[in-house]
């Protein structure tokens, strides 16, 4: 009998246990290396947005441009929560 393995849709590429379920936690980030990390995470969901904008595949394009402001804003809760300097 042959059995057929699929691959994932979705290939991980790099180290990011933030946006991978299933990955092993990452012990202990201290709150600027999270900020920091959601920050990146936000800008690539930014960057995602515009590429699948410019191939015209518009509801993901929506859909990736409106998580990007919502992991800044999670930054700043953080920010906030964990007091280090206010942002101007």
């Amino acid at each position: 009998m042959f059995i057929a393995i699929a691959r994932p849709a979705v290939e991980v590429q790099g180290p990011d246990a933030v946006a991978v379920p299933g990955s092993p936690a990452i012990a202990d980030l201290t709150p600027r290396a999270l900020h920091a990390r959601l920050l990146a995470n936000a800008a690539q969901r930014r960057l995602r947005g515009l590429e699948r904008r410019r191939e015209r595949r518009l509801e993901d394009a929506d859909y990736w441009l409106h998580a990007a402001p919502v992991a800044v804003r999670k930054a700043s809760a953080l920010r906030e929560e964990k007091s280090f300097a206010p942002l101007p």
